[in-house]
This record gives C-alpha cells, sequence and structure tokens, in this order.
C-alpha cells in the first residue's frame, strides 16, 4: 500500500508562519480597513503555503488552499457554522425585541433610574459580568440592551464597546459555568481539567485587573489616548468622532407602542436558560452526566445554536400570546436581524480563514519549539514568559482558544508531577495572556462582536481600546512575575491592584496638567 505523504510548505514551522496574521494587523492599525487588510493576510499566507520565494512555487496550490482548504473550509466546519446560525438568531431576536418596543420601554425605565453617564457605564459593566456564560453572548445582548442608555448619556460607542470586550473574555475565563471553562478544561491531558480551572481563577491577573481597570476607568473619569478624543466628542453630542460611521444609518425598527419593558427581559432570559440547558444537552447531562462534567464537556457552537433556536420560537409565541407582534410581523425581523449581522459574519469568516492559513503553515508547531526550550534559572520566570507568548500568539492569530490549546499542553508537560502550584500559575498564566492578546487584536473573534454589539466602527474600537490593554497588561506581567517567585495567589494580586489604581490616578493627573497647559 502506498502511503499518502502529508503536504508541508517550506515555510512550515519557522517565523514565516507568523507573518500573515502580523501583516493583517499591522495593515489594520494603519489604514483603519479590516476587510481588505485580512483579506490581503490571507492571500499572503496562501502564496506562502505554495512556497513563494522558495522552488517549486505553485500559484495553483497557493489559490485552491485559499478558497478550499481556507474560506470554504471554514464555512463547512460544524462549529464555525452554528457560531454563525446563533448570530444570525440573536440578531433576529434583537430586531424583535426593538419593533416589539421591549428595548425602548426598558431604555424608558433605565432612563428613571441611571441618572448619569457614570451610572449608565457602570450598569454596562454589570450586566456584561451577570452574563458570564459565553463571550459571544455576551457581547450582542450587553451591546443591543445597553447602548440606547449610553447613547442617551452620551458615552461614546468606541467606550461602549470596550466595555463589552472586557466584560467578555476576561469573565467568561473566570467563570466554572463558561463556554471558556469547557474549552479549557479539554486542554488539560492527564489531569482534572476542572479542579485545575477552578485553582487557576485567583492567579488569572489579567482577567481580575481587568475588572479592576474598568471600575477605576469609569468612577475616577480617566480616559487617555484616543478613547480621551471619543469621550470629548461623545459628551458633545458626537459618539463615533470619526468619519466612518457604518451602523448610523442602520434602518430603525418600527416601534409597534405596546412594549413594557417585559418583553426585553422575557426574550434574554429564556435565552439564558436555552443556551444554558443547549449546552448541558450536547455535554450529555439528559444522559445521566453530572451538571459540571456536563457543562465541561459540551460543544458551545451546537449548545449556543440550539439554545437561541428554541429562545427565538418561545419568543415569537409570547409576543404572539401577548399581541405585541404577530407572526408575521416576527418573521419580517428575520432579514433584518441578518442584515444587521453581516458586518460581523464577514469580519469573522475572513479572520478563520486567516487562522487556517497560519495552522497550514505550522504556527504552533514554531512557537511550542520556542516554549520548550525555556528551562533552568528561567523556571521561576515561566509564567511571566507564558503570559508575553500567549498575548502575543493571541494578537497574532486573533484566538485564545486556539492558544490554549497550543501552550497549556506544553506547561502540563513540563510541571506534571514535578510542581503543581506552578503549574496551576502557569496554566492561568496561559489563560490570562491568550485573553489579553485576543481582547486586544483587530482579527480576534470576540474583538469583531464587541464592536458589532456596541455597533461601533471596527478600528475604533481596536485603536482606542489597546492602550488600556497595554496598561493592564504590563502590570499583569509584574504580578506574574511575583508569582512565579512567591507562588501564592494573593499577595501578587494586591499588589497588581495597588500598582493598577495608582497607575491610572497618576495618568489622570498628568492628562490634566497636559490638557491645561493646552488651554493656556
Amino acid at each position: 500500500m502506498n502511503e499518502i505523504v502529508e503536504y508541508l510548505p517550506n515555510m512550515y514551522a519557522t517565523f514565516w508562519a507568523l507573518i500573515p496574521p502580523l501583516v493583517a494587523i499591522i495593515l489594520a492599525l494603519i489604514t483603519k480597513e479590516v476587510y481588505s487588510s485580512l483579506f490581503i493576510g490571507i492571500v499572503m499566507g496562501g502564496l506562502f503555503y505554495g512556497n513563494l520565494f522558495q522552488t517549486g512555487f505553485s500559484l495553483e496550490k497557493s489559490v485552491l488552499h485559499i478558497f478550499d482548504d481556507g474560506i470554504l473550509g471554514v464555512l463547512t466546519d460544524s462549529y464555525n457554522v452554528g457560531i454563525l446560525v446563533f448570530l444570525v438568531v440573536l440578531g433576529i431576536m434583537v430586531s424583535m425585541m426593538n419593533r416589539a418596543g421591549g428595548s425602548a420601554a426598558f431604555g424608558e425605565w433605565a432612563g428613571k433610574h441611571i441618572k448619569t453617564r457614570i451610572g449608565a457605564q457602570l450598569a454596562s459593566i454589570l450586566l456584561g459580568v451577570l452574563i458570564f456564560i459565553d463571550d459571544y453572548f455576551n457581547c450582542l445582548t450587553v451591546g443591543s440592551v445597553m447602548r440606547p442608555i449610553t447613547d442617551k448619556h452620551n458615552v461614546s460607542r468606541a467606550k461602549l464597546a470596550y466595555l463589552i470586550d472586557a466584560t467578555a473574555a476576561p469573565v467568561c475565563i473566570i467563570a466554572p459555568i463558561s463556554s471558556w471553562a469547557a474549552a479549557v478544561t479539554g486542554f488539560v491531558p492527564g489531569e482534572d481539567g476542572f479542579s485545575i480551572f477552578i485553582n487557576a481563577i485567583p492567579y488569572n491577573y489579567y482577567a481580575l485587573l481587568t475588572i479592576v481597570a474598568m471600575l477605576t476607568f469609569v468612577i475616577l473619569k480617566v480616559d487617555f489616548g484616543p478613547m480621551a478624543e471619543h469621550e470629548a466628542n461623545a459628551v458633545n453630542g458626537d459618539l463615533y468622532t470619526t468619519g466612518d460611521r457604518p451602523y448610523e444609518n442602520v434602518s430603525q425598527d418600527v416601534i409597534k407602542g405596546r412594549g413594557k419593558v417585559i418583553d426585553l427581559i422575557f426574550p434574554i432570559v429564556t435565552l439564558i436558560i436555552c443556551c444554558v440547558i443547549g449546552m448541558i444537552y450536547t455535554g450529555g447531562f439528559f444522559s445521566g452526566t453530572g451538571f459540571i462534567e456536563a457543562f465541561s464537556g459540551s460543544d458551545a457552537s451546537m449548545g449556543l445554536m440550539l439554545g437561541s433556536f428554541f429562545a427565538l420560537i418561545i419568543t415569537i409565541a409570547f409576543y404572539s400570546v401577548r399581541r405585541v407582534l404577530g407572526f408575521t410581523e416576527c418573521c419580517n425581523c428575520i432579514p433584518e436581524g441578518f442584515k444587521a449581522m453581516v458586518p460581523a459574519i464577514l469580519i469573522l469568516v475572513f479572520a478563520w480563514t486567516l487562522k487556517s492559513m497560519t495552522d497550514s503553515l505550522g504556527a504552533k508547531e514554531y512557537v511550542a519549539s520556542l516554549v520548550e526550550n525555556i528551562s533552568g534559572p528561567w523556571l521561576s520566570l515561566f509564567p511571566a514568559i507564558i503570559f508575553i507568548i500567549g498575548a502575543l500568539l493571541a494578537f497574532a492569530t486573533g484566538t485564545s482558544w486556539g492558544t490554549f490549546g497550543i501552550l497549556i499542553p506544553i506547561v502540563v508537560g513540563t510541571f506534571s508531577g514535578i510542581n503543581h502550584t506552578m503549574m496551576i500559575i502557569s496554566i492561568s498564566a496561559c489563560m490570562a495572556g491568550a485573553v489579553c492578546g485576543d481582547h486586544c487584536s483587530p482579527i480576534s473573534d470576540t474583538t469583531i462582536m464587541a464592536s458589532a454589539g456596541a455597533q461601533c466602527n471596527h478600528m475604533n474600537h481596536v485603536s482606542t481600546q489597546l492602550p488600556y490593554v497595554m496598561v493592564v497588561a504590563v502590570i499583569s506581567c509584574m504580578t506574574y512575575i511575583l508569582a512565579g517567585f512567591i507562588q501564592s495567589p494573593v499577595i501578587p494580586l494586591i499588589i497588581g491592584i495597588v500598582l493598577m489604581i495608582g497607575t491610572l490616578i497618576g495618568i489622570k493627573y498628568i492628562t490634566s496638567i497636559n490638557s491645561k497647559k493646552k488651554e493656556m
């Protein structure tokens, strides 16, 4: 029998594997245009796969790889399709809630209880923390609910997008019952994955410090970098700042006028319950598996898709019984909901395709070879090093889950049976670094969803939140250096919180002095 030899390009598992996503990110940051930047990165990945600059270059192999293995590959992947269906159903439900008047009614209710800009931002943070099941679900739900309220109080769309993004992945990664916990537990070979996830929570400094930073930004009114300009313009009535406003002219749903707050609350609660049931169903809960085990072994894509579908059916029945929307009017929301999700879907497909290109060039094998060479006295600095590598890898590839899959098995292999505490710290550092890179990467699906939820220009969101993320990342890295030597979660966390609040107070003081100098 003839063995089938797997094709590997000459650039496989070399630094060249990271060039396509880096080019896409740099172009996106420079041009502020994400679609063409992603596509150029995809094309470059395809050309590298066909051995560009090497002997035996094949244009045919490159083109087929881009479309067959890349775009068609990600669109025929059942997990990806499940996520896309979930997004479309969520868009339909948001359109229905708007048309039924539920969003308007909630806005009126919130207007009576939320009186200030700080209150509107704190309410956004609170809602984001409460919706910890899944980051996609978090982004779109918080955005649709809080956007009218933050608009009323002149909070910029860029600031809302940051608050949504910062309460998505950073909250999900420290929530035991979430799709992220389920993902992480699957990447810990030969260990009790869920127990390790629980023990790693106190060491997840980036996630914890991000929450501290958010509250400090809002309560102390600290804004700097591009975000300061967006917030200053928003106070004067311009929520967008830049000329490119892709969501400004989105057609508004016709509100029937009979909506009440229950017409918003009921669909959201139903969606949460149905998504939880959908996820534990895919994990075998109804076949006798325990709740925690079922959630750990769930298929997030299938669970969210099934949950959102049944929530949609229940919501249609609810609106029909209440006579706020008829069946025909609910069906009319389907194209509107799909239309609202088209920008996010397009970016997601391109981001997934770019990841496919990166995987085919052996990016994870290249990074694994770098990490495995860390030894000797560097082991005490291993958590900080793994945090930095995880952040850079997630930033370049746009995927935190992929980063988990690459780095966590390496960490387990390094410390399992030797130093359990250091293994926990390093796994947490890996998760924190992955979330950090994912949080600020313009090609990350979570970043894309946050932009869609806030209906904010995507590159505005990326450029305004990047300085905020970098401050938290630097302080988090310092805490991991301490944790590597102390091997205890409390002292580094306390020092990190003090450093975070002190740094932001210092930034506020410096920016206020600079603004006074400009006025003189």
